[in-house]
This record gives C-alpha cells, sequence and structure tokens, in this order.
C-alpha cells in the first residue's frame, strides 16, 4: 500500500510540473506573438516631417516592427476635407520614386471600423539615424513590399467616400500599385 501512494503522489507531483511547464511555454509563446510589433497611440514620426501634419499626431497609430525596425504609421481619416489637406504634405515624407499602393479597407494598421487612411511605411524613425542607409528598392526581389522596405511609401486605404481617386490627384511620375481587388491571400503584393 506504501508503494501505491508513493507511485499517486509522484504522479501528481509529476502532472503538476507538467501542467505548470506548459503553461509557462504558452506564456512565452503568446508574448512572443505580441511581440512582433510594439505599438504607440500616437503618431511618433520624425519632427522633421512637414509642420503641416502635426495635428494628425493625436488621431494617428505608430507601429514599430515586425522583423527589424520600420516604422508604420498609420493615419485614419473619417472626412474627405481633412485626408485632403493631409494629402500633399503626406506626399512629401514619401521616397523619391518610392511607390503609393492602393488597397482596400479593413487594414490590419487602422483602428478597428475604419477603412479609409494612410499608412506610411518607414526604414527607420529618421533619416539621420542610418546616414548613408540606402533609399533604393531592393534589386531582384519579386515581392513589391519587400522590394520597397528600405524607403519610405505609403499605402492608401481606399474606401470611395473619404478615400475617393475619383477626386484625388495622384501624382503622374509615381509608380501606382493597384491592390484594391486582388483576391485576399493570392498573388499579394507581387507584380
Amino acid at each position: 500500500m506504501q508503494k501505491t501512494r508513493n507511485w499517486r503522489m509522484l504522479a501528481r507531483q509529476r502532472l503538476g510540473f507538467a501542467t505548470v511547464g506548459c503553461a509557462v511555454f504558452l506564456i512565452l509563446l503568446s508574448s512572443t506573438v505580441y511581440a512582433l510589433y510594439s505599438v504607440s497611440p500616437t503618431g511618433d514620426w520624425p519632427k522633421s516631417w512637414p509642420a503641416e501634419l502635426e495635428p494628425l499626431r493625436a488621431q494617428a497609430m505608430t507601429y514599430v516592427g515586425p522583423d527589424v525596425e520600420s516604422h508604420h504609421y498609420a493615419i485614419p481619416f473619417d472626412s474627405r476635407e481633412a485626408f485632403e489637406a493631409a494629402w500633399q504634405h503626406l506626399l512629401k515624407v514619401k521616397t523619391p520614386k518610392a511607390p503609393i499602393f492602393l488597397v482596400r479597407g479593413p487594414n490590419f494598421f487602422l483602428p478597428e471600423g475604419k477603412v479609409s487612411g494612410v499608412i506610411v511605411h518607414s526604414p527607420n524613425a529618421d533619416d539621420t539615424e542610418r546616414p548613408g542607409f540606402p533609399r533604393e528598392p531592393i534589386k531582384g526581389v519579386e515581392n513589391l513590399r519587400m522590394r520597397w522596405m528600405n524607403t519610405t511609401y505609403i499605402e492608401l486605404v481606399v474606401d470611395g467616400k473619404v478615400v475617393d481617386l475619383n477626386q484625388l490627384q495622384l501624382p503622374e511620375e509615381v509608380t501606382i500599385i493597384d491592390e484594391r481587388f486582388k483576391e485576399q491571400g493570392k498573388d499579394k503584393g507581387k507584380e
């Protein structure tokens, strides 16, 4: 009887250790998933950007990540007038020759329920952090977003009301990559 009791106690201890081990593993795994991006509830873009964008900081969000220190500034818009007033200044932060991606909402970077806005993707917060860093596409890379990851490019989330391409003047000299009508998950980011 003593051997049976010891065996049961040992089995309970091992089960307890296994349960605690699994719980710790799951906690560590979930913290890794959430750590892909650090998120700031304001637009933390460089002070060198146009002063006309300052009022937008409060409504913007900043994501840093996932794999490298890429910065993603998400600016939702609720009115066409506010968007159109900011558009010409947003174009000034884009790297020359970098494309504008046209997409439909909802968008990962915009708050839930927002279907129009601008996401500015930048390799780092400020050019002064890495002087001499190449601001050009990566040659030979098929995925368009990865190809342009060394530049500051714009993703325009089009809803047809606030961001309306019929009312918007897109720059003629800029490459436009229209992803609005691609099937989800199929050929994403490829020419």
